[in-house]
């Protein structure tokens, strides 16, 4: 049987991770910047995360929520701890796009409305209701174009006010940084301002922190920067170091109801096994303040670059943008230097997303390494 043909893939075969290293099936090191999508959040084979998860599933892997499991409320109580975020409650999910189907879910129960704002450069996952607030029309079939949806540029503060100030919007959803958008940054004037223009309308606002949260921007989440307080806050990605988990913070303001929502696999004794790890790693090893000092270190060192003009991002979601296509950039340090690296929907674009445990002992042969192919190839950020 053949693998349905949709990914365009690496040459590279990974068979073994750590730390901030990965090695390929013929045994080669490479330095990985990139974490599967910013996935990696506390290294690869971290031996906490090992250990948990191998004591969990000699226990019991998995049971539905149709019975008591008690590493959810744990997992829930550690991720208040370590977040510093109180006033919500935690429903489990399996993936980013599965937690931003349930905030819209969410959204449109309470405020009975059907319409959703979001913004231009975002993405939000390949789901259905996710994919259809994503801006990129390649990705939606036409089974995805029911919901009604406004795409806005971020900073456009009066084209926002205009349609919320409707009644007609269940939800405003934004990144707290957007990912494959670019690792673009917004500003804590404007996501104060959606926070005051929601509250005025009645409109729900949604941090999607897929990418963004569990540390990547030097705090637990990109939001807390503007020192806000969403109705929802949708997570994934680092929350389970590649075990497949996702979840969603609701604020305690909006009530549950029995069969709101519901996954099979959510929350599963495995997936909490994995976030409990994580978490406990992040606090032990202060790994979001590291994020935020190694982040400010490696940015600092990138923009004297001479070759360099513009990188943008917070912590260890950085973007390297160039003149021209990033791919030769990308496929000479992966190929000729062992170091991995990510693109985003602008192709000038090159993204850093190390493990959030990455040293600057780890980075600096990076910098080196690409001042000197920068140079080499007359290749210009701007």
């Amino acid at each position: 049987m053949k693998l349905f043909d949709v990914y365009g893939k690496l040459n590279l075969c990974p068979v073994k991770g750590k730390g901030a290293y990965i090695w390929d099936d013929q045994d080669q090191k490479y330095l990985d910047l990139y974490s599967g999508h910013g996935v990696v959040s506390i290294g690869h084979a971290h031996p906490t995360y090992v250990q948990a998860i191998q004591a969990q599933v000699a226990q019991i892997g998995f049971y539905s929520n149709a019975i008591q499991n008690p590493l959810q409320q744990q997992a829930a109580d550690l991720l208040e701890d370590v977040s510093g975020v109180s006033g919500y409650e935690l429903f489990f999910t399996n993936s980013g796009a599965e937690s931003n189907e349930n905030a819209l879910k969410i959204a449109s129960f309470v405020t009975g409305r059907n319409k959703v704002l979001a913004f231009k450069n975002g993405f939000h996952g390949r789901t259905s209701a996710a994919v259809a607030i994503t801006d990129n029309k390649k990705i939606q079939a036409p089974i995805n174009l029911g919901l009604e949806v406004a795409l806005e540029t971020i900073g456009d503060t009066e084209a926002v006010a205009m349609r919320l100030r409707s009644s007609e919007y269940a939800a405003v959803v934004i990144e707290g940084i957007q990912g494959i958008g670019g690792a673009q940054t917004i500003s804590n004037e404007y996501l104060q301002f959606l926070q005051q223009i929601c509250q005025e309308t009645g409109t729900l606002l949604v941090l999607d922190e897929v990418q963004s949260g569990f540390g990547r921007s030097g705090k637990f989440f990109a939001y807390q920067h503007a020192d806000i307080a969403p109705d929802i806050v949708t997570m994934a990605k680092g929350m389970g170091n590649g075990f497949p988990v996702g979840g969603i913070l609701v604020h305690e303001r909006h009530k549950a109801w029995k069969g709101m929502l519901g996954s099979t696999f959510g929350g599963n004794h495995l997936a909490c096994a994995a976030v409990i790890a994580v978490l406990t790693v992040l606090k032990s090893e202060q790994l979001v303040n590291n994020a935020q000092e190694v982040g400010n270190w490696l940015q600092a060192s990138l923009t004297q670059l001479p070759e360099l003009k513009k990188v943008t991002g917070k912590g260890l979601l950085l973007g390297l943008y160039l003149t021209e296509n990033s791919a030769q950039l990308r496929n000479e340090l992966l190929h000729q230097h062992q170091i991995i690296t990510g693109s985003a929907t602008d192709p000038t674009c090159m993204r850093i997303l190390p493990p959030l445990n990455i040293t600057k002992q780890d980075l600096i042969p990076f910098v080196a390494t690409l001042k000197t192919t920068l140079n080499h190839e007359k290749v210009h950020i701007r």
